[in-house]
């Protein structure tokens, strides 16, 4: 990897190497697969080492052509990769640390304060109400005709049901009960680990923050599935726990879908 992206084989596949083939750079245990041992290479920066042929790709750009292995390879090197990268200094008194246990830390040769990968626990939920429509929004930062799931960030000493919540009501205006988990999902984009809920509506006059979300709308399936086949809604694939919940809440396959 260099910087946030990953150095792939001309078919987008993981470009696997032996270790004398692997460039120079900060080597981290990923893990031990059909039975060999696979490592992160962090390339150096000021060095051109890496093939000129071998393309460097975004994670998000990837996930549709690996397989399962790959892509489990691909989002604990992000996540960890992006941890060393950015969190070179003890957060306790500012010397720079070495990484250690092949990679799962870092330790301060200053104070001897261990450091672990950091995960932000995140809630993605699917709003439904009493008539069966699902409650979707538009984020600010994504194109016209973008439509997702709700999601937001665990606050300290909150319980992630508690944030559904919260998060719903803060983006929507719209109140909820009868939080169900329904699965999560690792998502390298930093940090993050996706823990998916539904939700039930009781509450129906939307009223948006204006800010992080622009619009919000209560989508029938017959809607959902109209728009997404003229192509003015565009909705998370599969791929993505927001994808999943809401193919769930359709009970098949939106039709056509274009990923975001």
């Amino acid at each position: 990897m260099r910087g946030d992206k990953l150095v792939t084989r001309t078919d987008g596949g993981l470009d696997l190497v032996a270790p004398n083939d692997a460039p120079r750079g900060e080597r981290f245990l990923l893990g031990a697969v059909d039975g060999g041992v696979v490592f992160l290479v962090l390339a150096d920066s000021d060095h051109n080492d890496i093939a000129r042929d071998s393309p460097l790709v975004e994670l998000r750009r990837l996930v549709d052509g690996l397989s399962e292995v790959e892509l489990s390879l691909a989002v604990h090197a992000v996540a960890l990769g992006g941890w060393h990268r950015k969190h070179p200094h003890c957060a306790v008194c500012g010397a720079l640390t070495d990484a250690t246990e092949a990679g799962a830390s870092r330790s301060c040769p200053k104070c001897g304060a261990a450091h672990f990968p950091r995960t932000d626990p995140a809630v993605i939920m699917l709003v439904v109400d009493d008539e069966g429509r699902c409650l979707l929004g538009h984020n600010s930062a994504r194109a016209e005709g973008w439509f997702s799931t709700l999601a937001g960030f665990v606050e300290p000493g909150e319980a992630p049901e508690e944030a559904v919540v919260r998060e719903v009501f803060e983006e929507t205006g719209i109140m909820v009960d009868d939080v169900t988990y329904a699965g999560s999902q690792p998502w390298p984009f930093p940090s993050s680990l996706m823990l998916g809920f539904f939700a039930r509506a009781t509450s129906g006059d939307i009223n948006v923050d204006g800010e992080e979300i622009t619009e919000a709308r209560w989508f029938t399936r017959d809607e959902l599935r109209t728009g997404v086949e003229s192509g003015q809604l565009v909705v998370p694939t599969t791929i993505s726990i927001a994808g999943a919940l809401l193919t769930s809440w359709y009970g098949a396959p939106l039709p056509s879908p274009r990923s975001y």
